[in-house]
C-alpha cells in the first residue's frame, strides 16, 4: 500500500462473521484486543480472574480513555468458584460534601445536573474498586496487574476504528467544550484509526498507584489536582471528598451479595442498587410470569413486544425507586417479590403498547464491559465507565484521564430517594451480568452488554438469546443478533431498532402500537458492546464470544 494504512471506514456496517472462541483453561474477553490480551497473559502467569480482570480494566483505560479511566466508576461480579457464591462489588463514588440542594438551588440549576455540568463530577470510584478486587481475589498484587497498562501508556498502542469514531466523537462533545484536553488529543486532534499514540501522564499516575496503592490516587497531589481542576471550572468537589472514599468503603462497605432471579434453570446475578441491575430482574420476573415463549431461534414480534413492555415497567420502577441504597425506601427483595411481579405482569398486554409514564435520568454512554473465566472455574464480570464518552471532559492537568459525570443522573424532585445531596451515590447505569446453573450453583458464565440506559435491555436480550432461543445460541451469535432499544431507558418513548432487524419484526411492533426507529452505522453504539464467556459445568469447556459492534476480542487457552 504506498500510501499506508487506510483503516478509516466511514459505514461500519459490521457485516463481519465471527465464531465463538473455545478453550479448555481459561478465557478473556473486552471491547479492545490489548486488553483480552493483557488478560490471558496475566492469567498465564497463574493469576486469577481478578488479577486479569483488574489488568484488563487498566488497560482499557490507557486504550479507550473516551469509554473508561481512572476519572470513572466501576462495579463487578465475582463468582467464587471454591463456594459457587457470587460477590458484587460496588465502586461507584460519591457526591461532593458540599453538593447540597440548597447550593442547587443558589446556582439555578433545575429538573437534572446539566450533563457537562463541573458539579456533576462525583469522586472517581474505579481506582478503588480495583485495589479492592485485587484484596480480595487477587494473587499477584495491584502492581503487577497495572504493569502492561503502564508499558502501553509509556510505549504507544494503535487505535482501532470504532474507538477513533468514539474518540472523535467524544472531543466534540466533551473534551473541547470543557477547555484543556491535554494528552487525550495529542497534537491538539484526535487520533486516527491505526495511529499510534503515548500517554505518558496516565503512565505517571498508574506508576503512583502501583508503588502507593489507592492511598496515591485519593490522598496527596493527585487528589489535590482532581480537585482544583474541578473547582476551577465551577464544580465544588475538594480534596477532603476523595480522602474520605476509602474510609467509607471500609465503614460501610463495598462488597455485597449478589441479587438474581430465574430465567428457566438458569440464575441471573446483577449488582443490587445503586446499580440497575433490577431493571433487567424486574423484566425477567415479569415475562416468566406471563410464562412467555421465548424458544424461537431468532426474535420474533410477540416476543420483542413482551420484552419491550416488561422492560418499561422495569424502568418505570427502576426510575422510582432506585438510588444509593441508603435513601431506598424499598429493599432488592421487595422490588422483586413474586407477588409484585404478578401485579406488574397484569399491566403487560400482549397484543398493545401500553401507556406509561416517563421519568427516566438523561443521557447516553459510553462504557467497557469485560469478562474473564480463570482455570480454577473463578469468574469475574466487570463494568468501568466515565458514562457519557469521557464525562464531563473535564482533563485534570497532568493526569492523562477525563473525570466522570455520574451526578447528572441525580434528580432534583425533593424528597425523592435518588434526590440530590451530599455524599451520595447516584442512580448509577453500570451493570455486570453473571449467569449460573439454578439447581446447584454451578457457573454458566459472565456476560454483560455495555452502554447507558441499554444495559438492563442488553442483559435481557443477551440472556434470552443464550438460554432460551433454540434451546440455548453459541456466546458469539447471541452478541451477533440485532437488537432494540428504549431511548435513555424512558418508559413514555419509543423503540429503536437495530439495522437489520427482521421486518417481520419491525412491522409486528409497530402493529402493537410502538413508535419504532431505526439506526445503523456508528450510532449502533445505542445498543452496547458485549462480552460473553460461557462455561460447560461438566466438561469446563469454554466459549466466548465478542460484540461485532465493537474493536473487541475474545481469546481462550
Amino acid at each position: 500500500m504506498p500510501h499506508g494504512l487506510n483503516l478509516t471506514d466511514p459505514d461500519l456496517a459490521f457485516r463481519s462473521r465471527r465464531s465463538p472462541v473455545c478453550g479448555t483453561r481459561h478465557a478473556a474477553a473486552s471491547s479492545q484486543p490489548l486488553a483480552t490480551m493483557a488478560g490471558l497473559k496475566v492469567l498465564d502467569q497463574g493469576g486469577s480472574a481478578a488479577d486479569a480482570a483488574v489488568a484488563m480494566a487498566a488497560v482499557l483505560a490507557v486504550v479507550e480513555p473516551c469509554s473508561t479511566g481512572l476519572g470513572g466508576d466501576a462495579f463487578a461480579l465475582y463468582y467464587e468458584a471454591s463456594t459457587r457464591k457470587v460477590h458484587a462489588l460496588n465502586g461507584s463514588g460519591r457526591s461532593p460534601a458540599a453538593l447540597t440542594p440548597a447550593l442547587l438551588a443558589s446556582r439555578g440549576v433545575e429538573g437534572a445536573i446539566p450533563a457537562l455540568s463541573p458539579l456533576a463530577v462525583t469522586v472517581p470510584g474505579a481506582c478503588g474498586a480495583w485495589s479492592d478486587l485485587s484484596q480480595r481475589f487477587g494473587r499477584l498484587g495491584l502492581g503487577h496487574c497495572l504493569e502492561q497498562a503502564v508499558e502501553l501508556a509509556d510505549k504507544g498502542f494503535a487505535i482501532g476504528p470504532v474507538t477513533a469514531a468514539l474518540w472523535r466523537s467524544g472531543a466534540e462533545n466533551q473534551l473541547m467544550p470543557a477547555g484543556d484536553p491535554g494528552d487525550l488529543m495529542p497534537g491538539g486532534r484526535t487520533p486516527n484509526a491505526g495511529e499510534i499514540i503515548t500517554n505518558p501522564s496516565l503512565a505517571g499516575v498508574l506508576k503512583r498507584i502501583s508503588m502507593e496503592g489507592p492511598a496515591g490516587f485519593y490522598d496527596g497531589e493527585i487528589a489535590g489536582v482532581i480537585a482544583r481542576v474541578v473547582q476551577a471550572h465551577g464544580g465544588v468537589l475538594a480534596p477532603d471528598d476523595l480522602a474520605r472514599h476509602m474510609e467509607q468503603n471500609q465503614s460501610e462497605g463495598v462488597w455485597s451479595e449478589s441479587v438474581s432471579g430465574a430465567l428457566g434453570d438458569v440464575l441471573i446475578h446483577e449488582c443490587p442498587p445503586n446499580g440497575q441491575g433490577l431493571v433487567a430482574l424486574i423484566a425477567l420476573a415479569i415475562l416468566q410470569e406471563m410464562d412467555a415463549d421465548l424458544s424461537s431461534p431468532e426474535p420474533t414480534a410477540r416476543d420483542c413486544h413482551l420484552m419491550v413492555e416488561a422492560l418499561r415497567l422495569g424502568f418505570a420502577d427502576a426510575h422510582r425507586h432506585l438510588a444509593d441504597p441508603r435513601f431506598m425506601t424499598m429493599t432488592s427483595e421487595e422490588l422483586l417479590a413474586p407477588k409484585r411481579i404478578a401485579e406488574l405482569a397484569c399491566l403487560v398486554d400482549p397484543e398493545k403498547c401500553t401507556d406509561l409514564p416517563a421519568g427516566s435520568p438523561p443521557g447516553t454512554s459510553e462504557t467497557v464491559y469485560f469478562c474473564v473465566v480463570d482455570a480454577k472455574g473463578n469468574a469475574c464480570s466487570m463494568v468501568n465507565s466515565n458514562y457519557l464518552g469521557f464525562g464531563t471532559g473535564i482533563v485534570p492537568p497532568g493526569l492523562g484521564f477525563s473525570l466522570q459525570n455520574r451526578g447528572a443522573n441525580f434528580t432534583l424532585e425533593a424528597g425523592h430517594p435518588n434526590q440530590a445531596g451530599p455524599d451520595k451515590r447516584p442512580y448509577h447505569t453500570i451493570i455486570p451480568a453473571m449467569a449460573t446453573r439454578a439447581h446447584d450453583g454451578a457457573l454458566l458464565g459472565p456476560f454483560g452488554v455495555m452502554g447507558g440506559f441499554m444495559q438492563p435491555q442488553g442483559h435481557v436480550q443477551v440472556a434470552v438469546n443464550l438460554f432460551c432461543r433454540g434451546g440455548g445460541l453459541d456466546p458469539q451469535k447471541a452478541l451477533d443478533l440485532p437488537r432494540f432499544c428504549i431511548p435513555d431507558g424512558d418508559p413514555a418513548a419509543g423503540v429503536v431498532l437495530e439495522d437489520g432487524m427482521d421486518i417481520k419484526i419491525t412491522l409486528g411492533l409497530a402493529g402493537t402500537g410502538h413508535m419504532l426507529g431505526t439506526v445503523s452505522g456508528i450510532e449502533r453504539s445505542l445498543f452496547g458492546r458485549g462480552q460473553v464467556i460461557l462455561r460447560d459445568p461438566e466438561s469446563g469447556c469454554l466459549a466466548a464470544g465478542s460484540d461485532p459492534r465493537a474493536d473487541g476480542l475474545a481469546l481462550a487457552r
